[in-house]
């Protein structure tokens, strides 16, 4: 992965970290921190500059947003309300409250978090789809996403700019945070799953077994 990377950024230079980034924002497996540094340390050993690839990478993370929060608007609070209305979702205790709820929450509190998001590895990109739910306001979006992509696309390319030749620490380092993250978010996963299951789930399997007895 790291060759067709240094293979696109040295053949196509700024289009070609754009590209990526737009690529790594739809696709978040692909690893922006792997990216970053190794376009920071092209500006040490080309005439591509340091300001050049921190605006094509923020560039490439707004668009790639774009795509996210445009499925986000197509998941729109009506068809989710719908689909977690139906039996087999209410078998797993959900409730198409439970969606109306979340979306007011994100309208009144959790806008900022798009703001926030856009600098924790993982989840920097999945944040776009329930702003799009939400119906966030496009330029506000917009705002937030190039704020936050551009501090996170600062840091990783200024640091793999001077690194230089050892960019691969960074990476490295930048990495390890992304796995703490992972990690974190795994373990509050496991939590949440098992509240569900004990407040939500074996409640509602025990409900629907006694519809069918009467």
């Amino acid at each position: 992965m790291e060759d067709l990377f240094t293979n696109l950024i040295s053949q196509f230079g700024y289009i070609g970290v754009w590209f990526l980034i737009f690529f790594e924002n739809v696709f978040p497996p692909i690893p922006s921190e792997l990216i970053l540094p190794l376009s920071g340390f092209f500006t040490t050993t080309t005439d591509l500059t340091l300001p050049g690839m921190i605006i094509a990478a923020t560039v490439g993370s707004i668009t790639g947003a774009y795509i996210l929060y445009g499925v986000g608007r197509i998941l729109s609070r009506e068809r989710l309300m719908t689909f977690f209305g139906t039996r087999p979702m209410r078998l797993l205790g959900f409730k198409p409250e439970d969606i109306s709820s979340a979306v007011d929450w994100f309208d009144r509190k959790g806008q900022v978090t798009v703001l926030i998001c856009r600098c924790i590895p993982v989840v920097r990109s999945l944040i776009s789809i329930p702003a799009g739910t939400a119906k966030m306001n496009v330029l506000k979006f917009s705002l937030y996403t190039l704020l936050g992509s551009a501090v996170w696309n600062t840091v990783l390319c200024s640091l793999g700019a001077a690194a230089g030749s050892a960019w691969e620490t960074v990476t490295e380092q930048a990495e390890w945070v992304s796995d703490v993250v992972k990690y974190v978010i795994i373990a509050i996963v496991v939590v949440v799953v098992i509240f569900w299951v004990v407040k939500r789930i074996i409640p509602a399997l025990r409900e629907g077994t006694g519809e069918k007895d009467a």
